[in-house]
């Protein structure tokens, strides 16, 4: 059955191509790790990532955290691969599957068919679901996605980048503000107008998260790509856990918003890290918490691979 109240206040992910990153992700300190077979895996490492995946899975421990693998879309030719070949050779090891770019509930039934098919076989206890909403199409279908296999499905996130891209939205970052989302008020005494900025996301996320409250599942938010800026991070992870979303989160920050919501404390636990996004490396550095280049894995992946959303809890 599913785990509704699995802890879930970061979530960190790890390029299925990455072996560093994959060594350091079961001792990284978040409550779930996803393995990303899908778009932190260029085209042409996608079946040797498949099978570093699968042995990090049975070799290593991964007993301080959940563990998931995000497969490929339903619309490549690598996602039922991914299924049958994760699930058959460390199905015991697995929490969930988390499946990308979902547009409909056929999408969840069909890895669930598949999954009950494999679990048959193999003898395995059923492996639960995590699903993106990253498409115009599938935030069209939200609510009727939030009932589908509800013995499976636990929480949905919200993909906002790949949703920008699917709603054509124009955006200067990934999650954030856009300064053009604004409105001017009307004029004072001496003929000055001020600007005010609105939240280009707001009803995304406010849909998801009526979709998961109405049907018993987490709602995850998603990446902020801003990484020089924490104080704008910040103020994005305080919305959203306004709306009671669990957010997706950086193990490497402990914040806690007091009952009187003052301002988070901020306490680093260790160095951020590189995160593998394609074929290409990026050096993430947030202020005040770079402590070295030995840095494990780190943070939500999407399309950009990036995430910095905090859990208030």
């Amino acid at each position: 059955m599913a785990v509704r109240n699995r802890l879930h206040r970061s979530e960190l992910a790890v390029p299925g191509s990455n072996l560093r990153m994959l060594e350091k992700a079961p001792t990284a300190g978040a409550d779930v790790v996803f393995l990303d077979l899908e778009d932190a895996v260029a085209p042409d490492d996608k079946a040797q990532a498949r099978k570093n995946v699968i042995a990090a899975l049975n070799d290593m421990d991964w007993s301080r955290s959940s563990v998931s693998v995000r497969i490929n879309g339903l619309d490549t030719r690598y996602c039922y691969r991914d299924i049958v070949d994760v699930v058959e050779q460390a199905g015991d090891k697995l929490d969930t599957l988390l499946i990308p770019k979902v547009n409909r509930p056929a999408d969840i039934l069909f890895v669930s068919t598949l999954l009950e098919q494999i679990e048959a076989a193999r003898g395995l206890e059923p492996i639960n679901i995590h699903i993106l909403i990253e498409t115009a199409l599938g935030m069209a279908n939200v609510e009727s996605i939030a009932q589908t296999c509800p013995e499976r499905l636990e929480a949905m996130v919200f993909g906002v980048a790949d949703y920008a891209a699917s709603t054509q939205a124009r955006t200067t970052q990934m999650g954030g503000a856009n300064p053009d989302y604004a409105v001017l008020t009307h004029a004072d005494a001496g003929g000055r107008r001020e600007g005010h900025w609105g939240d280009q996301w707001h009803y995304a996320i406010s849909r998801l998260v009526v979709a998961c409250r109405a049907y018993g599942l987490r709602p995850i938010d998603g990446p902020f790509g801003d990484i020089q800026d924490p104080e704008g991070f910040l103020a994005v992870a305080r919305s959203v856990a306004a709306l009671a979303v669990k957010s997706t989160g950086v193990p490497e920050y402990t914040v806690a918003i007091p009952p009187s919501c003052q301002p988070p404390r901020i306490q680093p636990r260790g160095p951020l890290s590189c995160l593998k996004n394609g074929v290409s490396q990026m050096k993430l550095a947030a202020k005040k918490c770079v402590r070295s280049k030995s840095a494990g894995p780190l943070l939500r992946s999407r399309s950009a691979g990036v995430a910095t959303s905090v859990s208030f809890e």
